[in-house]
């Protein structure tokens, strides 16, 4: 994972930067690997260098987690996930609304209660100030959120959650005495190779994979 935290940053901020990171990596790498772009272009995924050039030339999409929700509900899919308000969204989800959209498209908004306590709570109570970033072939590439600041809002979210304050107390001090408003995010990077290259999985995109029981010590 590649995480950047950014200070004095909203959740429209951050949605900028993943943005412009994205589109800055995509651009290098065109620019600099053109060779390697061909021979997955033409090898492993026919049209990349397309889906490539069109990220750099387009703004990404964004809609809140209601909407994705509704789009789906009303799409003619026989999804072997039915699509619910209030719950996380499958990888069928996933593909659909890249495709609807034809490129990356930011979800935001989600439902608080599948997502992580240090997260921003919006002010209908409801949601939280989340986004996740979805891209054609890999699905989820980044996750992020602007932050909890209010210190009793977050040890409120705790207490919902059950989650123990014994160990976390290193974290709830750095709002105890008040702070600045920030974001930040996840990028995964062997999804970011997949998107790059159009291998479809992971396996093949792992530098050092794992060969469970394969171990001699």
């Amino acid at each position: 994972m590649i995480e950047p935290e950014v200070a004095f940053c909203d959740l429209n901020g951050i949605m900028d930067i993943e943005e412009e990171m994205l589109k800055f990596i995509v651009k290098y790498v065109m620019d600099k690997c053109p060779l390697e772009i061909d021979f997955f272009d033409k090898f492993v995924e026919k049209g990349l260098k397309e889906k490539l050039t069109k990220v750099l030339n387009t703004k990404f999409v964004r809609i809140t987690h209601k909407e994705a929700i509704t789009l789906l509900k009303e799409a003619k899919v026989d999804f072997e996930f039915k699509p619910e308000y209030g719950e996380d969204i499958a990888k069928e989800h996933e593909k659909y609304i890249t495709e609807y959209f034809n490129g990356p498209v930011f979800i935001t908004n989600w439902p608080k209660d599948i997502k992580a306590f240090y997260m921003k709570l919006n002010d209908d109570n409801e949601t939280v100030a989340a986004v996740d970033l979805e891209v054609p072939g890999s699905g989820e590439l980044m996750g992020g959120s602007q932050r909890e600041d209010d210190y009793n809002k977050l040890i409120n979210r705790m207490k919902e959650m059950n989650i123990p304050r014994e160990n976390l107390e290193w974290y709830t001090n750095l709002r105890r005495f008040g702070g600045c408003y920030h974001s930040g995010f996840g990028l995964g990077f062997e999804r970011l190779i997949m998107y790059l290259t159009g291998i479809e999985n992971i396996r093949d995109v792992i530098p050092y994979p794992r060969t469970p029981n394969n171990c001699d010590y």
